[in-house]
């Protein structure tokens, strides 16, 4: 359902190309089913098995950095990163890393943006081809299974859980667009917000024990998701407001936050805040991010990286930064750093 309703080309090249949903937008007891299949392969042990894998990955994107007077963060290091994490977990290839995330965004400016008329069709197009990529890669992992997030799927479904190819495909749409575009923000962005606080970045720069509580403050101060869209499925009061049933509801995830009631001084960056881990950028409810675990693991690493081989590091100067027009995703086009300051 998106924000900008489709138009009749749009519409026939999604339907033709035999899209149904990603996971985010199911309802019980569809939902519960799916994800509790999902959640027993998107495992802990599994993030654990390939912790040195994205080492390895941080570390080869970092060596980018090295010798280098201004560099963008966001395309060294932000956008291929998380990318090349999630798909070491699906089994997908590296060399269809830049394909699948031009379909990323695509939905992205298709769901949550304001595209028109023939400005569409093109994002259209790659939707369906995001869409039809995923249920090859179920198909080719049912003909032959490898030991990656899909394959495990494909096992449960063997082993009876019930799931379909086309939910398993879903899935697969759902994960392989937030579980590295989400990322991809949240790194560009914390390098901002700690630009902007220096006190901090030189803290975690003194102390690398601090990367997981400042993991956490980030994800509060500046979550990748700043909204997101709910129905009402009942007659209600937010706030002393009447929503009725059917209501269109616009949660702002990063409003609330900053809620005063709840963090003091939310408009504050405080990497010692004692409860910035209950903030609301993962969701809430049946629909929190089962993710969670893997960004956090791969966020920590590269801060804990970063802090530590490039601690005098600054932004440059005369580049300033858009960000991609929607009603959800804050993600910036750029960040121009310097490396290793002014030295």
């Amino acid at each position: 359902s998106p924000v900008t309703p489709l138009g009749a080309a749009a519409k026939e090249i999604v339907k033709a190309g035999g899209f149904t949903s990603g996971l985010s937008a199911r309802t019980p007891p569809t939902d519960t089913r799916i994800r509790k299949v999902a959640q027993t392969a998107f495992s802990p042990r599994r993030f654990k098995a390939i912790e040195p894998q994205i080492e390895a990955i941080v570390k080869r994107h970092l060596d980018k950095l090295e010798g280098k007077t201004e560099v963008d963060f966001f395309r060294e290091v932000a956008y291929p990163v998380p990318a090349l994490v999630l798909f070491t977990l699906m089994g997908i290839p590296d060399e269809d890393v830049d394909k699948v995330k031009d379909w990323a965004t695509s939905r992205a400016l298709l769901t949550w943006g304001n595209l028109k008329g023939d400005d569409q069709i093109p994002h259209a197009q790659g939707m369906v081809d995001y869409w039809n990529y995923c249920r090859a890669l179920v198909a080719a992992r049912k003909a032959t299974p490898g030991d990656d997030f899909p394959s495990d799927m494909v096992r449960a479904q063997a082993d009876g859980a019930e799931i379909t190819d086309e939910e398993i495909a879903g899935v697969m749409y759902s994960v392989l667009f937030a579980g590295h575009e989400t990322t991809t923000t949240l790194m560009a962005n914390s390098l901002k917000v700690l630009m902007d606080n220096r006190d901090a970045w030189d803290a975690l720069c003194a102390d690398p024990s601090k990367v997981r509580s400042a993991t956490e403050e980030i994800l509060r101060y500046a979550p990748s998701i700043v909204s997101w869209r709910r129905m009402a499925k009942k007659d209600t009061q937010i706030g002393g407001v009447d929503i009725p049933t059917g209501a269109n509801i616009l949660v702002i995830m990063g409003s609330g936050n900053r809620d005063d009631a709840v963090f003091s001084e939310g408009e504050d960056f405080d990497i010692e805040r004692a409860n910035a881990r209950t903030h609301l950028s993962f969701g809430y409810g049946i629909h929190f991010c089962i993710g969670f675990q893997l960004a956090k693991l791969e966020f920590g690493i590269t801060l804990r990286e970063l802090t530590q081989r490039f601690p005098n590091l600054t932004l440059a100067q005369g580049h300033p930064i858009n960000y991609i027009p929607n009603i959800s995703f804050r993600v910036p086009d750029r960040l121009i750093i310097k490396p290793h300051g002014d030295a």
